[in-house]
C-alpha cells in the first residue's frame, strides 16, 4: 500500500469513523488508555460491536482500571462477562490484570513482544494495543483486514491456510505506517466492517477502489478464498434439576480450566453410545458428584452452538436420594433457590433453563 493509499484511507477514517466508547474523540491529541483498548479488543474477538458496547460499559463501570480488575474475585469477573461467551478470555483478563498490576506497576508493555508474554494476548491483540494505545507501527490482521487485503491483492489463495496468513501478516507489516499506525489499523478494520463487507461490498464508497485488483477484475465476490468448513459435530446432553426435600435444587461449578471453566451449571453431561438420556444423567451425576437421583419428567430442551460443536440439552426434574453430593469432578456445588441464581455465573444453555424455571418454576414444587 503506497503513502497515497494510506493517506486516502486515513482521510476516509477521519471523516467517517464510528463514535465508540473505547475511542477518544476525533482530533484528540491524547493517547487512548491501554487498559480500555485491551478490554475492548478482547471483547470484540468474534463478537459484534453492537453486542459488545453494553457489556464494555458495564464491565468498565465495575472494573474501571487494571488494578480494580486484578483485585476483583474471578467469580465477579465471570458474572460480568456472562453472555459474551468464550469464558477463557475472562479468565485470561484476570490473570493478565494481576500480572500488570502486581509485577508491572500497573503499566502495560508498549511492544508487541512484551504484550504477547501476557496471558490471552496473541499477535493480533498485541498489535492492536501497541498501535492504538502507544502508536507503535505494529500490524494487525483480523477477519476484516484479511478480507480487505485479499481483495486489494486479488489473492487466489485460501486465507485459512497458514502459508497464506503468513503472507498477509508480512503484507500488513510492510504497509503499516510509522505515524498514526493505530488510526491506520482501525481504519482497515472499519473499512472491512462497513464497506468491504462479506457480501455485496460497497465499492463505490471505498477509498481504495482505485488500487483494488479485485474491483478492477470484478472478483470481489470471490475473495477471500476459504476452504469449505467441515460439518460441526452435534452432541446430546442431559442435565438435572435436582431437588431435595426442602425445595432447594443443585447447581455445580465446572473445573477452573477448559470449556466454561469456573462457570456454574445444572449438572450432567454428554450421552454415550447405547445410553438413554436418563441413564446418561444418572451416570454423570455419580461420576461428578457421587450423587444418586430419581430421574423424573423432561422439563425443557434447549439448543446451543459453541465454536466447534452444537448441543441439544435435555433438562430433567430429578429427586435427590441417598447421601449428600461430593465434589469429585465438579469444583464445587451448592443447594439454591431460584432467587439465589443471580449470584452465580452460567453459560447460555443453563441460562435458558433458568429462564424456563422462572416461567414455570412455581409449578414444580
Amino acid at each position: 500500500m503506497t503513502d497515497v493509499q494510506s493517506s486516502l484511507l486515513l482521510a476516509w477514517f477521519d471523516e467517517t469513523r464510528a463514535d465508540l466508547p473505547w475511542r477518544l474523540p476525533s482530533g484528540s491529541d491524547a493517547r487512548p488508555d491501554p487498559y480500555r483498548v485491551w478490554l475492548s479488543e478482547v471483547m470484540l474477538q468474534q463478537t459484534q460491536i453492537e453486542t459488545v458496547i453494553p457489556y464494555y460499559q458495564r464491565f468498565l463501570a465495575a472494573f474501571p482500571d487494571v488494578v480494580a480488575l486484578a483485585d476483583a474475585p474471578l467469580h465477579d469477573i465471570l458474572k460480568a462477562w456472562e453472555g459474551l461467551g468464550y469464558y477463557s478470555r475472562a479468565r485470561n483478563l484476570h490473570k493478565t490484570a494481576r500480572i500488570v498490576a502486581g509485577e508491572m506497576g500497573g503499566q502495560f508493555p508498549r511492544t508487541v513482544d512484551g504484550l504477547m508474554r501476557l496471558p490471552g494476548i496473541g499477535r493480533y491483540t498485541a498489535g492492536a494495543i501497541a498501535s492504538i494505545a502507544f502508536d507503535q507501527p505494529a500490524p494487525v490482521l483480523d477477519g476484516n483486514v484479511i478480507r480487505v487485503f485479499s481483495r486489494l491483492l486479488d489473492l487466489p489463495d485460501d486465507v485459512t491456510q497458514t502459508a497464506t496468513k503468513n503472507r498477509l501478516w508480512d503484507y500488513a507489516a510492510q504497509n503499516v505506517p510509522q505515524k498514526r499506525a493505530g488510526d491506520y489499523n482501525q481504519a482497515l478494520m472499519e473499512l472491512g466492517q462497513k464497506v468491504c463487507t462479506v457480501r455485496t461490498p460497497d465499492c463505490g464508497a471505498c477509498p481504495l477502489r482505485g488500487s483494488c485488483l479485485a474491483y478492477a477484475r470484478g472478483t470481489q465476490a470471490e475473495r477471500p478464498v476459504k476452504a469449505r468448513r467441515a460439518a460441526i459435530p452435534h452432541y446430546d446432553v442431559a442435565a438435572g434439576i435436582v431437588y431435595r426435600a426442602d425445595g432447594r435444587f443443585l447447581i455445580a461449578q465446572r473445573p477452573p480450566e477448559g470449556l466454561l471453566g469456573g462457570m456454574w451449571e445444572f449438572p450432567g453431561g454428554k450421552r454415550e453410545a447405547g445410553e438413554t438420556l436418563p441413564q446418561t444423567l444418572q451416570r454423570e451425576l455419580r461420576e461428578e458428584l457421587a450423587l444418586e437421583v430419581e430421574v423424573g419428567e423432561l422439563f425443557v430442551v434447549v439448543r446451543h452452538a459453541f465454536t466447534h460443536f452444537k448441543i441439544t440439552m435435555s433438562a430433567f426434574i430429578c429427586q435427590h436420594v441417598g447421601a449428600e453430593p461430593q465434589a469429585i469432578e465438579a469444583q464445587d456445588f451448592a443447594w439454591v433457590t431460584l432467587a439465589d441464581l443471580d449470584a452465580y455465573s452460567f453459560g447460555k444453555a443453563d441460562r435458558d433453563v433458568i429462564a424456563a424455571l422462572h416461567e414455570r418454576g412455581d409449578l414444580l414444587l
